[in-house]
C-alpha cells in the first residue's frame, strides 16, 4: 500500500479549496493510474522501490501563473496548469529515493482559469479541476502531450480517471 505526502496551499481567496477532499481526489486518481499497465510500465516510478509519494499543490490566480511561466518557462502568459515534476524530470542517475519517499513535484493550478474554463465548458468548477488535477499527475510521472498521440494519450486517461470516479468528462 502506497502512502501520500500531499501538501496543499490555497492562495486563492474566492474559491475556499477543501484540502482533505483534494487529497482525497489526488489519492483516487493516483491509485487509478498505478492500475493501468500503459502507466504504470512507461512512468517515471518503474523500477524504483518507494513506499510514499509527495507532491505539492499550489492553488492560485492566473496573475501567478502568469509569472511563473514567465519567470521559469520563458512564456508569457498565464496558464491554467504548470507542472514541476522534479523526479520524472530529472536524470535517472540524479533520482533519489530518500526514506522510501519519491517527491514527484509540484502541481500550480490558476483557479479563475479553472472556473473561466468550467464556464466556457458549461460543467461544474469542481470537475474541471479534478480533470486537471488528473493532468498534471500524469505530467508528474513523466507523460507529456508533445504531439497529437501523445495529448490523446493523456486526454483518455483522465477521461478514465474521472469515469473510475463517477465523474463523466467529454468537454475538451
Amino acid at each position: 500500500m502506497i502512502d501520500y505526502n500531499i501538501y496543499v496551499e490555497n492562495e486563492y481567496s474566492h474559491w475556499n479549496i477543501d484540502t482533505e477532499k483534494i487529497t482525497k481526489t489526488v489519492e483516487e486518481i493516483f491509485k487509478y493510474y498505478m492500475t493501468c499497465p500503459e502507466i504504470y510500465e512507461n512512468c517515471c516510478l518503474k523500477d524504483y522501490e518507494y513506499d510514499t509519494v509527495a507532491f505539492d499543490f499550489l492553488f492560485c490566480d492566473s496573475n501567478k501563473t502568469h509569472q511563473i511561466n514567465k519567470d521559469y518557462r520563458g512564456k508569457d502568459y498565464p496558464a491554467d496548469i504548470i507542472t514541476f515534476a522534479v523526479f520524472a524530470d530529472s536524470p535517472e542517475d540524479e533520482r533519489f529515493v530518500l526514506d522510501l519517499e519519491i517527491n514527484l513535484g509540484e502541481i500550480i493550478i490558476g483557479l479563475d482559469k479553472i472556473i473561466e474554463e468550467a464556464a466556457k465548458k458549461e460543467i461544474s468548477k469542481e470537475s474541471e479541476l479534478t480533470f486537471m488535477i488528473s493532468h498534471g499527475i500524469l505530467h508528474l510521472l513523466g507523460f507529456d502531450h508533445r504531439d497529437e498521440k501523445e495529448f490523446q494519450f493523456v486526454v483518455d486517461h483522465q477521461k478514465q480517471a474521472l469515469g473510475s470516479m463517477g465523474i463523466k468528462y467529454d468537454k475538451i
